[in-house]
């Protein structure tokens, strides 16, 4: 069925398709809405669990080993979009209306979770994708991380040892140039005073995906 035969001012009542046909289509094309909104998506570092944003929330970062599709049923699905989704709804909730990183992240979840059924794919299959490629607390693949990663989600999931070697990685002089170790530490200092009070627990951790506190 061609995609235009859903005319877009016409109210959903009046189009001779399944209800469940439609909030598939129009979840669809809300998601392309969405991914044409990132005017820079960077695929060029390591991003401890899959993806994350810049804390100015331009950038859109997925970690460079994670592979941009996946084969389902014959498919080949293009899986950076539904990442994308996440991380741009997370940050929005966060950014506008002020809610704690753990609230924030349940929704995006539960949004990306909608959007990867209405694509037609198991999310069990999708979710099992993705934890092949999760980079974790302590992990040696950490090496390239972005200096101007929003550290709030591991702030708030108390990650000290995850954000400790991102601030290791950036004094070696890994991260984007012009940046300097002072400033992202002045940075990290001001947002979590307490980050040494914490310890990481890094099974439990909400941020990998398909985990739920």
């Amino acid at each position: 069925m061609p995609l235009h035969f859903c005319h877009m001012q016409a109210p959903h009542k009046k189009l001779r398709m399944p209800e469940w046909y439609i909030s598939s289509l129009m979840l669809d094309r809300a998601l392309d809405a969405v991914v044409r909104r990132v005017k820079n998506l960077d695929r060029k570092h390591d991003i401890p669990y899959l993806a994350g944003y810049s804390n100015d929330g331009k950038i859109i970062y997925i970690d460079r080993h994670m592979p941009p599709t996946m084969k389902f049923r014959g498919r080949e699905i293009d899986t950076d979009r539904f990442l994308i989704l996440h991380e741009e709804v997370e940050k929005t909730l966060i950014d506008q209306l002020g809610l704690h990183y753990l609230h924030a992240h349940q929704i995006a979840a539960r949004a990306e979770e909608a959007a990867v059924r209405a694509a037609g794919i198991l999310w069990r299959d999708y979710d099992r994708f993705m934890q092949k490629h999760v980079k974790t607390i302590g992990d040696e693949r950490l090496t390239k991380v972005p200096a101007d990663l929003d550290l709030k989600p591991y702030r708030d999931e108390h990650d000290d040892d995850l954000v400790q070697r991102m601030l290791d990685c950036i004094a070696r002089g890994e991260g984007p140039p012009g940046l300097k170790v002072e400033q992202v530490q002045a940075a990290v200092a001001k947002h979590m005073p307490h980050l040494k009070q914490h310890k990481a627990k890094p099974k439990a951790n909400s941020k990998a995906r398909g985990k739920k506190p």
